[in-house]
């Protein structure tokens, strides 16, 4: 399962607010964009810390210099997460890594405009970096790049490190993400864009947390598991219990064997129920037969 972010870019203090409450419930890390925390100050880190306190929140701070010292009044405001960029000195970002193992929190480097991306990456990770952010920035979007390439590198490197992907992700490729090895799927533009933001993270989310996958199989295999059912109490009305439930249960079998975990849990009680039912419905098939 893939955790998801959302990314929080407005300049307007109120306006990102109103929108975190929206989505909040639908998503698990705020973010707060780094011009939204420019702007806004530490004061929203507080305010979003005291209303939404079952969500994690990342302050994009993209620290360059005196690591520490920045990030420390971050994490005592309340952030989970802060991001120091990977272009800066290792000295500096250690100190963020530091600060954030003082206070029992995550330090991300982001690989925005790295040169040698795969170095940094294996630099980073002995320095006890928590998070790898694989970001494609605005102005590289709008020239065509995505962070696919980087994002593959990055996890094939097999370093046992959390790994965010941000860069104009949206639902459609949403699994496409999370299948390349994708632990933290940032989406920005994609869910305040949309018509209804509280919609578009919640399908973001469910599909970053496999829901989706499960109720597609739920869906696809219900249908034989009623059929069993169905069958097994039109067969009780000519008498044999036993070979009811046979047969109910060899019908669903195939089916089931193929769901995923999840999806068996919830299908399985259907399958006991036929047997059950049958056994009711027969006495009084029987009666009526008489």
């Amino acid at each position: 399962m893939a955790q998801t972010q959302m990314a929080l870019d407005s300049l307007d203090f109120d306006a990102t607010v109103a929108l975190a409450t929206k989505v909040a419930p639908h998503v698990d890390i705020l973010e707060i964009g780094t011009p939204c925390i420019k702007h806004n100050g530490i004061k929203l880190l507080e305010v979003l810390r005291a209303k939404f306190p079952n969500n994690k929140i990342l302050v994009d701070l993209k620290t360059m210099d005196a690591g520490f010292y920045e990030a420390e009044p971050f994490y005592k405001a309340g952030a989970d997460i802060c991001t120091v960029l990977g272009t800066a000195d290792l000295g500096t970002i250690k100190g963020v890594i530091d600060v954030a193992n003082k206070y029992g929190k995550k330090a991300q480097v982001d690989l925005i405009n790295v040169a040698d991306k795969k170095t940094r990456t294996q630099e980073v990770a002995k320095l006890g970096a928590h998070i790898i952010g694989v970001h494609t920035g605005l102005d590289q979007q709008a020239a065509g790049q995505t962070p696919f390439n980087d994002l593959a590198m990055v996890a094939g490197l097999g370093l046992g490190v959390e790994i965010s992907v941000a860069g104009g992700v949206k639902a459609a490729t949403t699994q496409q993400v999370k299948d390349a090895g994708a632990t933290i799927i940032v989406a920005g533009a994609a869910i305040y864009g949309a018509a209804d933001p509280a919609a578009a993270a919640a399908e973001i989310s469910a599909i970053a947390h496999g829901a989706a996958a499960n109720a597609g199989g739920v869906k696809k295999y219900l249908p034989w598991v009623i059929a069993a059912v169905v069958l097994a109490l039109l067969f009780s009305f000519l008498g044999g219990k036993k070979e009811v439930a046979e047969t109910a249960t060899d019908m669903a079998a195939p089916a089931i064997t193929e769901m995923a975990p999840a999806t068996t849990e919830e299908a399985a009680p259907a399958v006991e129920a036929a047997p059950t039912m049958a056994e009711e419905v027969a006495p009084a098939a029987t009666e009526q037969a008489k």
